[in-house]
């Protein structure tokens, strides 16, 4: 692409919320949402009704909260408008294609739309769909388009002006097997080739695990957890995954009597939780004591759709035990 997609520009924090309420009616959808997310790519996950939508256009600038205040890009949120919206790129969930306008027409009038001159907007439009595979198919009406190429298009509808963040709802939405990993493909280069920030929301953990360096995860309208996955995984402990040749009930009873967490076993393989300070020497010291031959012992790292599980089951029992203690007063 142009040295003007290349372009980065300098942000020391991407988003910063503090106090977000936001509701409709006396459905509440943001609750209290307190956040900051340094430039990088990001996702969003959540269950439907999580709030992960609100959110999205909060941070564009279509929805005011309630309450509370933030900023992104180091805009304000109250006062932003027209001025964010230009630095931002945004790729609905939906179709959002105007009937009967050709590839390079719908692309350049997202640029004036973003407040590009009619000349400019024209021009990206031939490069940006060039950038996205879809050069060969600029003149082609958009009814014509497949639902891969559809995705691909409103891509170069978001990147036309060169934000500095784009916010991508559902990118893999709707396509198959082959034309999510085309997608995928696309914008692993997309962010290693340009190095813009980004917010992935999306239902599909697979995609936000591939492409995104930090996580938030929306519940019921608040964020219960944030940070990167790494740091986040940290909150299991040591986990092993570990099998054995041999009779395995009296090993399993001496890794509990030495502080293990047995948090599954099935034949002759184990998922364990280790206490601090556990060493692999321990394992097999107690497997010779108990006549059982080792084969394989491995960390067992969390993976997003196991956090994600985790964390929400975390909140939900935290919130029956507040209700709880609330009843019985």
């Amino acid at each position: 692409m142009s040295k003007a997609v290349n372009a980065k520009r300098e942000i020391h924090l991407l988003v910063e919320l503090v106090g977000i309420r936001r509701s409709f009616g006396q459905v509440r959808a943001l609750a209290d949402v307190t956040l900051t997310l340094q430039p990088g790519t990001v996702g969003l996950v959540g269950n439907n009704g999580a709030g992960k939508s609100t959110l999205l256009k909060i941070l564009l600038g279509l929805l005011r909260p309630d309450a509370g205040r933030g900023a992104i890009l180091g805009c304000e949120l109250a006062r932003a408008g027209r001025r964010l919206r230009g630095l931002i790129g945004y790729m609905p969930e939906s179709a959002a294609t105007v009937p009967l306008l050709r590839g390079v027409e719908y692309v350049s009038l997202s640029g004036e739309l973003y407040g590009m001159p009619r000349r400019d907007a024209q021009r990206r439009a031939h490069e940006v769909l060039g950038y996205v595979g879809l050069g060969e198919l600029r003149y082609r009406r958009l009814e014509e388009y497949s639902s891969g190429n559809v995705q691909r298009l409103k891509l170069a509808a978001a990147l036309v002006h060169d934000p500095q963040l784009l916010l991508l709802d559902e990118p893999t939405n709707g396509l198959d097997p082959a034309g999510r990993e085309a997608m995928l493909g696309l914008l692993e280069d997309l962010i290693a080739e340009t190095g813009k920030s980004l917010i992935l929301c999306t239902h599909l953990l697979g995609d936000v695990e591939r492409l995104c360096r930090q996580i938030v995860v929306l519940d019921r309208g608040s964020v219960v957890r944030s940070g990167t996955l790494d740091a986040l995984r940290g909150d299991v402990g040591n986990r092993y995954e570990l099998a054995w040749q041999g009779s395995g009930e009296g090993f399993l009873n001496a890794l509990r009597e030495a502080g293990l967490e047995v948090a599954s076993a099935n034949n002759a393989t184990a998922t364990l939780v280790a206490p601090l300070g556990w060493h692999n020497a321990g394992f097999f010291r107690l497997a010779a004591a108990n006549g059982v031959v080792l084969t394989q012992i491995k960390p067992d790292e969390e993976n997003l759709e196991r956090l994600f599980l985790r964390v929400t089951s975390e909140t939900k029992e935290l919130e029956r035990m507040t209700d709880k203690l609330v009843a019985e007063k």
